[in-house]
């Protein structure tokens, strides 16, 4: 089937526009702030929590988001950042976007703006912000060449049906996301009733001494979990990146909206894994990012090799994992405030071990764990469906903008 083509100027609304930038001063409240970070995370930006900006009126006149408005990573250090594509959807209060990216607003009585959303995800799409692309050690797009790609114009009523139909995989994915967040959820509360409020089971029959129930033992970090670092092949060695182990890089957690980390795309080999610092780690070991964005966790169910952005904790005792895991989920800032470093925060293992720890006792901490791995077994089936419909909702796309499947 064969589309009419256009210039995607052709569906602006008003002229392309790069976000804002202002000093440190500006920044901590106001309106929220849509960053790289949020960019490279969520295909559609809603009411996810972001950083804030103080931004006058006139600014947000200028600047301000409203539903259906296209962002475009403007700069980036990989290249895959370099014109990543958002839609715009859902907000429910002021919100702008920083200086690294592009906003589009889209003529909604031309073309539906989801439409075009899912044709820049399409390879045809992907392919056309490609070869716009420039840069070195900066990957960049520029708003005055994204103007002149030529984008696909089929009638309303098709425009419609694809949406309709990718929409529908896209809402089950929304909605299993969501029931992953009220799992999670319910573990950290339960973590917080029980270890921070103290309101356990039996609670009422256990005196508190110093602030601790009897029977609690108070420890460090390291007589509770063992910590191992990670490491990278050479990239210049094709053969340590031909293999079947899975090696997980920090953005892998970062970009990650679950504690349930599936898979990771970079795969390395025997021979990397004995030629470089990398180290296995067990199935369900706590992955804790360690540099630079420090104080995310993931568990993955497969033995893993993480690079150096990683302090791996291995429980000494397995029933252990989830108690430890929710106790550091608690104390990120404490984390952050022991980073220390010039280029970018990082702690090292030794500040990490030194850490203090409250252990209560082992039936408690079994019996919470029981509860919490039924939760987090309902998370990894969740996340498996996720993928699936991701999967077959993406085998679907090039097919449907090609007019190979007729709607």
């Amino acid at each position: 089937m064969n589309w009419p083509v256009v210039k995607f100027e052709e569906f602006y609304a008003e002229p392309s526009r790069n976000g804002v930038y202002k000093p440190k001063q500006f920044h901590g409240s106001g309106v929220r702030i849509v960053n790289m970070g949020e960019l490279f995370a969520y295909d559609v930006i809603s009411d996810q929590e972001m950083n804030r900006l103080v931004m006058t009126d006139s600014e947000m006149a200028r600047s301000g988001l409203q539903n259906g408005d296209l962002l475009f990573g403007r700069r980036s250090l990989v290249e895959a950042g370099a014109g990543k594509c958002s839609l715009v959807e859902g907000i429910s209060e002021p919100t702008t976007f920083e200086s690294s990216i592009i906003r589009v607003r889209i003529d909604k009585e031309r073309v539906r703006p989801r439409f075009l959303f899912y044709w820049l995800k399409s390879h045809q799409g992907r392919g056309a912000i490609k070869a716009i692309v420039t840069g070195t050690n900066v990957k960049g797009i520029r708003g005055t060449v994204l103007k002149d790609i030529r984008v696909p114009c089929p009638p309303a009523r098709l425009q419609d049906d694809v949406v309709s139909t990718l929409k529908a995989y896209d809402d089950l994915i929304e909605n299993n996301r969501r029931r992953i967040q009220l799992l999670e959820q319910a573990a950290r509360l339960l973590y917080k009733e029980w270890f921070v409020h103290l309101r356990f089971p039996g609670h009422e029959h256990v005196k508190i001494r110093n602030g601790v129930p009897e029977g609690w033992e108070k420890k460090k970090i390291s007589d509770v979990c063992e910590t191992v670092g990670g490491g990278t092949p050479s990239t210049k060695v094709p053969d340590y990146w031909d293999g079947d182990i899975t090696w997980v890089v920090p953005s892998d957690i970062t970009k990650n909206d679950c504690l349930v980390l599936l898979d990771s795309e970079r795969k390395i080999s025997e021979s990397g894994l004995k030629q470089s610092s990398a180290k296995l780690v067990p199935p369900n070991t706590i992955l804790m990012t360690s540099r630079a964005s420090v104080g995310f966790f993931a568990l993955m169910d497969r033995e893993v090799c993480t690079n150096q952005g990683f302090i791996n904790v291995i429980p000494n005792n397995d029933d252990h994992r989830f108690y430890l895991l929710f106790n550091l989920m608690g104390r990120v800032d404490e984390i952050r405030s022991n980073a220390k470093g010039t280029t970018y925060p990082e702690i090292s293992k030794s500040r990490f071990r030194a850490m203090d720890i409250v252990l209560p006792e082992t039936m408690l901490i079994t019996a919470f764990g029981e509860i919490v791995d039924g939760l987090i077994k309902q998370v990894q089936c969740l996340n498996k469906q996720i993928v699936q419909l991701a999967k077959a909702r993406d085998l679907l796309l090039p097919r449907l903008m090609n007019g190979e499947i007729a709607v």
